[in-house]
């Protein structure tokens, strides 16, 4: 929590909505109301994807009733370019712009740094690549994304980055990169995101795990917290290790979650893997930021109107109202007729 005060700082001075967002989203009855308040999506045309063999009723079912679906496959020239952008191109050590390497310098980053590199993101570089572009629009996961979220669906982030094998990296620095510690993402109001495996992984390349079941259940003391990670043991043991899905692919595997369901990235131990993520949300502007970087969405670095901070202020508290109003009595139920029981 500590380590990521100024992030927080910095999203809140950037757009105060970001903060009634942190504060009110992590409660069950406020994106419940949000969800019913949702309009429906208009119709997608899906017959020029590149995922042709993905069918997007099954992920809506999939993701409504598991939060999770694994059922996307990028098509191998696609994942053959992003790899040769990510090969051929400098990355920044442990999410911070100090250290910059290409990965076939991996070592030298190591001693430059003083210490092991867990990752190395390309923040904004990501935009420079056509083919991550052309994953990012697809149709197929905008009318997914539509179908989930509502016709308000939009991009809000686009990430790659390779996780490096390293048997001495610290507790602070697992957390940071978001390994081996289960969490949820408070991105937006409501979220899902996308990821690809551009490499091969099997249990020991990185693989990543969701909880399932755990984006509409939740209970009362992992929602009266400011904290969004909790212990490994904890999370198993109230939502049940039974749940605990391990998601293992070759380069090109796909697949989908909401991230408010618990979920982590865990420690590569045999050799790097490279990621995509495209992340959805409902929000126009939030501000976010990814570890103190801008977080790249559609239209990254378009021009937003000036407003002042009163301007902000006002936003900010209309939208909290809005989304509070008529919910909080909910939250003391121990059942909810729209979702399944708290536990």
């Amino acid at each position: 929590m500590a380590a990521r005060l100024p992030i927080y700082m910095a999203n809140m001075r950037d757009n105060p909505q970001w903060l009634a967002m942190f504060t009110l989203g992590r409660f069950l009855p406020v994106r419940r109301a949000l969800r019913r308040l949702a309009h429906e999506s208009a119709s997608h045309d899906c017959s020029h994807s590149m995922f042709a063999g993905s069918n997007m009723l099954a992920a809506l079912a999939a993701l409504r009733t598991e939060g999770l679906f694994t059922g996307l496959r990028m098509p191998e020239p696609v994942c053959e370019d992003i790899l040769r952008f990510a090969q051929s191109t400098s990355c920044f050590a442990n999410l911070s712009r100090r250290v910059e390497f290409p990965p076939s310098e991996y070592n030298d980053a190591v001693v430059r740094l003083g210490s092991p590199v867990l990752t190395g993101h390309y923040f904004d570089r990501v935009e420079e690549c056509a083919a991550v572009a052309a994953v990012r629009g697809d149709p197929l996961l905008h009318a997914v994304a539509a179908g989930y979220l509502g016709r308000k669906a939009r991009v809000i982030s686009t990430r790659l980055w390779w996780s490096f094998p390293t048997s001495d990296a610290s507790d602070a620095d697992l957390n940071l990169a978001s390994q081996e510690k289960l969490h949820f993402d408070l991105d937006d109001w409501r979220a899902l995101k996308f990821f690809f495996y551009l490499t091969p992984v099997d249990h020991d390349g990185g693989p990543h795990v969701y909880v399932r079941r755990t984006h509409n259940r939740r209970l009362a003391r992992h929602q009266w917290t400011l904290m969004v990670g909790h212990p490994n043991e904890e999370v198993l043991n109230a939502y049940g290790s039974e749940n605990k899905t391990t998601v293992l692919g070759g380069a090109g595997h796909g697949f989908a979650v909401d991230p408010f369901g618990f979920h982590m990235g865990t420690v590569v131990r045999n050799s790097p893997r490279l990621m995509l993520e495209v992340g959805f949300g409902v929000s126009s502007v939030l501000g976010r930021r990814f570890h103190g970087e801008p977080a790249v969405s559609l239209g990254f670095g378009a021009v937003v109107p000036a407003q002042t901070p009163r301007d902000n202020m006002l936003k900010c508290l209309r939208q909290a109202s809005r989304v509070s109003a008529g919910c909080w009595p909910d939250l003391w139920s121990a059942r909810s007729p729209s979702a399944p029981a708290w536990r």
